[in-house]
């Protein structure tokens, strides 16, 4: 037994009693504050260029996002010039706020100010660590030196915003985060939030951002919504503040931790698109909301372009986003697996049918083509798949609907080339695999010619035709109450006499003035086994009766 998690302690829960946000469901969005182009940015082992980001920006603008943290100004010359470039080309919309982030030190703070001079519309956010952990170990110090570093700066910023609204007319809004709020004593967040607030003095009609982050994911997500759901109750003036959160990643609950901090009184999340960030990464704002999307939640925010975002993201990050990424991963709306295939495949035909206004489709949460995504790619085939996926794959791709009765034989055929080559197949290669089996089986038999009437006008009908077997064309004729009847007695008469007709279904696999009929027959063999055939024509008739030859060809074969 591993006895390394002796050395760590467990996280203490909140003490909060009467807890109300278990019983909040979800009904709206929050105000989403995108943070990918600076807490993003800075987890990256090469940091986006200007060009990047600028490229970046305006595709979070284009996917809907009103408040757009760009940069750490004071960090470096790369990130002052892209709040410059942003500011002095007008590169930001009306209806967008940027975001600008400095820790509550005096110098970097005016650099801050200076970087965002001619701005329309900003957020100036600044931070302090506040946690038990960070006072013991990195600054030595109390709760009380910890709140002085956090009023001290937010008089500075207060002056130096009144001072830039004087000057240019912007619209400054400022944000507070009292950093590592997650490994801070619930008391003394709200205690320096607090105290913050008192600098400010936010009104309900110009309110403070108070952001909680859960800098470093100490336990489950229902001990972050405590903690929110406690500083909610206890900050003064709630009316005068937005309550914003930023769940990091590094228990792999960040999205959970977004949803039960919104139930919990959160108005406004901050987090990066597929979850970028330092170590593990932030609350991925995609998932997040495209999970309120699929609980019929507009979340404010435009995926329907989502390969778009995805392409954009991986050129300007040099990262990879997973094929098993929520909604944006290149498999996340395939199935391999045989029983999910045929769920899938009959929730598609339930959807078809117009059975339901809603999507009721089998293992899919959401309809693909809302994130822009195709049909096409769901179903694929390899040696994990069942029955009726090479089938779906042959009427998505094709337009072959095989009856039930003859998925769990071509399944077999595809089930055993997928363990010959130990690959997935495309779909290009299911068809050949049907091709071969069902529509180019031209022996024993060969039906060479045929002709069809209805002489007397009373139904019943004349086969008269040529068939070729034994290496030699032979005349046959035959008539029955359908072209069917009459071809199988024609059969009857070259000695033809043990199989037995089942059942038949015709179709047609493409639209227009030369579109063709396809007929699947099935047979009983004179051993007792099923036999199915294909045939195609642009006669709906003669499809039949090569379908006819095509199940006698292969049972014959297989007697062999």
């Amino acid at each position: 037994m591993y006895q390394g998690c002796k050395k760590y302690i467990p996280f203490r829960p909140v003490p909060l009693h009467g807890r109300k946000w278990p019983d909040r469901p979800l009904r709206k969005p929050p105000v989403w504050c995108s943070v990918d182009l600076r807490d993003g940015n800075q987890a990256l082992v090469n940091p986006m260029n200007l060009e990047e980001k600028l490229e970046f920006f305006r595709m979070l603008v284009k996917v809907g996002f009103k408040e757009i943290e760009v940069g750490f100004p004071s960090a470096s010359e790369t990130e002052y010039a892209v709040v410059r470039t942003l500011i002095e080309r007008g590169l930001v919309p009306d209806d967008v706020t940027i975001q600008v982030l400095t820790p509550a030190r005096e110098h970097l703070i005016r650099r801050t100010f200076e970087s965002i001079r001619g701005a329309k519309n900003v957020i100036v956010h600044f931070y302090n660590p506040t946690s038990a952990l960070q006072r013991k170990v990195v600054f030595r110090t109390d709760m009380q030196g910890v709140i002085k570093i956090a009023v001290e700066s937010a008089v500075l910023i207060r002056q130096l915003a009144e001072e830039e609204t004087a000057r240019s007319g912007a619209e400054i809004r400022l944000e507070y985060s009292p950093e590592s709020f997650s490994g801070t004593e619930i008391d003394n967040s709200v205690l320096i939030c607090e105290k913050v607030m008192e600098t400010f003095h936010p009104t309900p009609q110009k309110k403070l951002i108070l952001n909680l982050p859960n800098t470093v994911e100490l336990a489950s997500p229902n001990c972050y919504a405590d903690q929110i759901e406690y500083f909610g109750r206890y900050i003064p003036n709630r009316d005068s503040v937005i309550l914003s959160i930023h769940p990091h990643n590094d228990r792999g609950e960040a999205v959970a931790a977004t949803e039960l901090g919104l139930m919990a009184g959160a108005e406004r999340v901050e987090g990066t698109l597929f979850g970028n960030g330092e170590r593990t990464g932030n609350a991925d704002l995609m998932v997040a909301a495209m999970n309120l999307y699929s609980q019929g939640i507009n979340p404010g925010l435009d995926f329907s372009h989502l390969e778009e975002v995805r392409r954009v993201y991986e050129r300007c990050t040099k990262m990879k986003v997973h094929e098993r990424h929520p909604y944006a991963g290149e498999l996340v709306f395939t199935a391999f697996a045989g029983a999910h295939q045929d769920a899938i495949s009959k929730g598609k035909a339930y959807m078809k049918s117009g059975a339901t206004e809603y999507w009721e489709v089998p293992y899919l949460t959401i309809d693909p083509a809302d994130v822009g995504r195709q049909y096409e790619p769901i179903i694929r085939i390899n040696s994990q798949s069942g029955k009726s996926g090479a089938a779906f794959v042959l009427q998505q791709c094709y337009g072959f609907e095989l009856p039930k009765a003859m998925h769990p034989e071509f399944g077999a055929m595809v089930k055993a080339a997928c363990d010959e080559t130990g690959r997935e197949l495309k779909p290009s290669e299911v068809y050949s695999i049907f091709r071969k089996n069902y529509l180019d089986i031209g022996a024993p038999y060969s039906l060479r010619s045929c002709h069809l009437t209805d002489e007397n006008g009373d139904g019943t009908v004349y086969f008269q035709g040529v068939l070729r077997f034994g290496e030699e064309d032979h005349s046959v004729e035959g008539m029955g109450n359908g072209p069917i009847s009459a071809f199988f007695h024609a059969l009857r008469r070259i000695g033809l006499t043990q199989y037995q007709f089942v059942t038949y279904r015709e179709d047609s696999i493409s639209a227009g003035a030369d579109s063709q009929a396809v007929s699947y027959i099935h047979l009983t063999a004179p051993d007792g086994r099923p036999a199915f055939g294909v045939g195609i024509d642009s006669n709906i008739s003669l499809a039949s009766l090569k379908g006819i030859v095509c199940a006698i060809n292969r049972a014959e074969q297989q007697a062999k």
